[in-house]
């Protein structure tokens, strides 16, 4: 096909970072496949390019892809775990359908917050940079996160301190723990207006870093999160997968490839999202490094009849062994962005025959995946995973078997 520049040149794939490009290596921002660009960088819409759900969006940081459709989002998302495979040379046998997760599911969102003359604003950081864009409305947030914005940006502006806070929420079962960071309380004033946001609101929880680490000023009940029908104590500024359908999605996955395991051990293990999951009928060893989700998974696993039992171990500095792994009919990891190089080569070495991969990080995950195909093990399942909506941040559920 000849291709008139004059007239315009079409988009042909989105790169990693959410940029169109053309078939002569055009980089295009604002840009999806479908659309033509010409010769002055003018982006003429095609049938893939929707209007933004957000005001904020191009300004905000959070999101780079608002302007795709669910096509075009599932494309990105499925493209980029793929490439990540094949420029280590791996091809899945089976490369699954990509999930997406819906609008307003994100159920933690670190925000931060600045006193200004006028009052304060409260947001996102622009991208690439420390300016802070102030949200009217956020898309991609639960509504119960959505809905303390305003809220919080009132008591920055009416408590706050000069410079920037940090303020993290995670949707609990109690409700919304807010966790503000970088915000000293001084007096007893601040304090009981503290407390007194914390009530009216119906938060689970309220902590305040004021640069000795989180204390909890307001905790009505015991805060807990469900895991696979086990509550789970949540501690301050704890990990959890950022959308419970994504979660539910990965977690299926991996329960069905790992049907006939009996024992199996789950590696950065963290709360036990996974090792409550998949512990019918089975035996689960959760491996954790912070102390204090290992103490909150130890506990839950004790109180939900000792099938989950917890390891507090740093598998970065001191991995399982053949020997340990050995004992085992499978492994589950989900280790942090940096991926899990000195334990994979671990796995590697072992005896296992079935791993399960999740990962957050494609490129990262590549190159682990690469020493256990080396070491015999096939690339037999592979999701991409989405749970970022309308970011370029894009996570997977993998399975290796040899």
């Amino acid at each position: 096909m000849t291709i008139d520049l004059a007239s315009g040149e079409p988009i042909i794939r989105l790169a990693a970072k959410g940029d169109g490009v053309t078939a002569s290596g055009r980089h295009v921002a604002l840009a999806v496949p479908g659309d033509m660009v010409d010769q002055g960088g003018v982006v003429m819409p095609g049938a893939h390019h929707i209007a933004p759900a957000c005001r904020h969006f191009a300004a905000c940081g959070g999101c780079q892809l608002q302007h795709a459709d669910d096509a075009v989002l599932a494309d990105f998302v499925r493209d980029r775990v793929a490439n990540a495979a094949k420029g280590q040379g791996l091809e899945p046998q089976e490369l699954l359908p990509v999930h997406l997760s819906p609008p307003h599911t994100r159920r933690r969102a670190g925000l931060h917050g600045l006193r200004t003359a006028k009052g304060a604003v409260l947001g996102y950081r622009e991208g690439g940079s420390h300016r802070v864009v102030d949200l009217a409305e956020c898309p991609v947030l639960h509504p119960a996160l959505s809905g303390l914005v305003a809220p919080l940006r009132r008591f920055v502006a009416a408590h706050g301190p000069k410079g920037m806070v940090g303020i993290d929420l995670t949707l609990a079962d109690q409700g919304v723990e807010a966790n503000l960071s970088n915000f000293p309380l001084e007096g007893l004033g601040p304090t009981e207006a503290a407390l007194d946001f914390a009530r009216e609101h119906g938060l689970a929880r309220l902590a305040i870093d004021q640069g000795y680490g989180p204390e909890t000023l307001w905790e009505p009940e015991p805060v807990t999160v469900t895991l696979a029908g086990v509550p789970v104590s949540l501690p301050p500024g704890a990990f959890l997968q950022a959308t419970q359908d994504a979660e539910a999605r990965m977690v299926a996955d991996a329960a069905a490839w790992l049907g006939d395991a009996r024992l199996l051990a789950d590696l950065f293990a963290g709360l036990g999202t996974f090792a409550f999951a998949l512990r019918q009928g089975r035996k689960v060893l959760a491996v954790e490094a912070e102390r204090a989700a290992h103490l909150a998974c130890k506990t839950a696993g004790a109180q939900a009849g000792g099938q989950v039992l917890a390891l507090h171990r740093d598998l970065f500095r001191s991995p399982l062994q053949p020997g340990e792994l050995n004992r085992f009919d499978a492994v589950l990891l989900d280790p942090p962005r940096a991926g899990a190089r000195a334990q994979v080569a671990e796995l590697a070495a072992s005896t296992l025959s079935q791993v399960v991969y999740v990962s957050c990080n494609p490129s990262s995950w590549a190159r682990d995946a690469a020493t256990l195909i080396e070491a015999g093990f096939r690339l037999t399942k592979l999701r991409p995973v989405g749970q970022f909506r309308w970011s370029t941040h894009v996570e997977l559920v993998s399975l290796f078997e040899r």
